[in-house]
């Protein structure tokens, strides 16, 4: 039995598939998570990578120069998530791995969710740091951060929650 979905066993039963059919289908179901994801990674990404070539740039203060750095470190090991289970499937294909190549794949896909929450609360604090004032720009980011938190932890939990 595969362990990621356990939760979801109650609508999984209505179906009728093998157990090797169920992973493939929970591969292709985060196959294509990670796709939409990389778009999102790859367009904060492109964003950050074109500050510094800037003129402003040059007039950021030493803290809005770290967040900027964190940021882009933020966005290189999101995206290293975004491709790590393609790698892992590339080694691990033929080996008959599936369930471990779902796991993997699982514990990505929620290392990507909290990159990019994590992404764009910084870009947030960030440009409003730059454009009006410090105190506003944490402001909107502790908003942001837990307007994010609604959509990607409470309202899944409240969600799944209604299943039961």
């Amino acid at each position: 039995m595969c362990p990621v979905g356990d939760d979801q066993q109650k609508t999984d039963g209505g179906r009728d598939e093998t157990e090797e059919e169920r992973l493939d289908r929970k591969w292709d179901d985060l196959l294509q998570e990670l796709r939409v994801m990389q778009t999102g990674v790859q367009l904060l990404a492109g964003f950050l990578l074109t500050l510094p070539f800037q003129g402003p740039f040059a007039d950021l203060d030493d803290l809005q120069r770290r967040l900027y750095l964190a940021l882009v470190v933020i966005a290189a090991l999101t995206t290293a998530m975004v491709m790590a289970p393609i790698a892992v499937h590339r080694r691990l294909s033929g080996l008959h791995v599936k369930e471990r190549l779902v796991v993997t794949a699982h514990a990505m896909v929620a290392g990507v969710l909290t990159g990019i929450a994590l992404l764009i609360t910084g870009m947030v604090v960030f440009i409003f740091d730059v454009v009006v004032d410090r105190s506003i720009a944490l402001s909107m980011g502790g908003g942001v951060a837990l307007v994010l938190l609604a959509l990607l932890v409470v309202l899944p939990n409240t969600l799944l929650g209604r299943h039961d």
